[in-house]
């Protein structure tokens, strides 16, 4: 069944505001009393915020749907043909991932955004098939002083956030183990926090080596953390959280509590181990 989707995402939002915005009578009778204009302020607010939540419901519903078809038509002949549905889901998505990153960067410094393109590099790939089956966008922190970087995956049954640093280089690996091969105490802190826990459980990422990197302790307590190759943090969503209209407040919030774990990581990867700047 060919996904039916709106052509014209600023009709989609015009439709909104009118079924939510006041009736005439009614904004002329809350004007009347100035007493009552702050609350007109507050109410039409409500209604904007109520109107962009469902907006972006519908963004996310619409995305899931033609996710779920290209997965079972994964052809370059279905998406030639539904190349204008495939045009409006992104374009729609470009719109709600420019929300995330404007108030993102009102809490933190980014360099930029990139959305991750649907075709794939299948020279290297046993899975031939031409497209993914996922929808991704990463916002980038200001380097170098500012280090990590924050990811959001959509695809159905399998939604996350994620963030952290996912192939650092090998001077920066280095200096993460060193780091950690000296002194846990404040990755121990931060990973042990309520919140951090709340929302991620553990930190994760694949180990590197089996026992040791070349020149560690195999027998060192931290030695599970310094044969990391990758220190990630990874927060799933369902596709009922995802339709969810706070899931754009929940995507930032999930991206705020890693905070803490990214300002560290950045202090350790900008000074050598005796505290002094690189």
């Amino acid at each position: 069944m060919q996904v039916k989707l709106q052509a014209n995402l600023s009709t989609q939002r015009l439709l909104n505001f009118k079924v939510f915005k006041l009736s005439q009578p009614k904004r002329e009778q809350v004007m009347a009393s100035s007493s009552n204009w702050l609350n007109l302020i507050v109410h039409s607010i409500a209604l904007s915020v109520t109107a962009l939540s469902i907006e972006n419901t519908i963004i996310m519903e619409r995305g899931f749907e033609f996710l779920k078809q290209i997965k079972e038509n994964n052809n370059r002949a279905w998406f030639s043909k539904n190349k204008p549905e495939y045009d409006v889901v992104a374009t729609e998505n470009k719109v709600f991932f420019n929300r995330i990153y404007t108030e993102l960067r009102k809490h933190d410094n980014l360099a930029g955004t990139h959305i991750f393109r649907i075709y794939k590099d299948v020279r290297f790939s046993k899975d031939k098939t031409p497209y993914k089956t996922h929808f991704g966008v990463s916002f980038s922190r200001t380097k170098p002083a500012l280090r990590g970087g924050y990811y959001l995956h959509l695809e159905p049954n399998n939604s996350f956030v994620g963030g952290g640093f996912w192939a650092p280089n090998n001077e920066d690996l280095f200096r993460i183990r060193k780091e950690f091969e000296t002194d846990t105490a404040e990755i121990e802190k931060i990973t042990s926090d309520k919140v951090f826990v709340n929302y991620f459980g553990k930190l994760s990422g694949e180990a590197g080596v089996k026992t040791a990197p070349k020149g560690f302790d195999k027998n060192h307590p931290a030695i599970d953390l310094i044969r990391k190759k990758q220190y990630v943090v990874m927060r799933n969503f369902t596709d009922k959280a995802v339709f969810a209209p706070d899931f754009q407040n929940e995507v930032i919030a999930t991206f705020l509590a890693m905070r803490p774990f990214f300002d560290y990581m950045s202090e350790v990867l900008t000074t050598d181990l005796n505290g002094e700047s690189l």
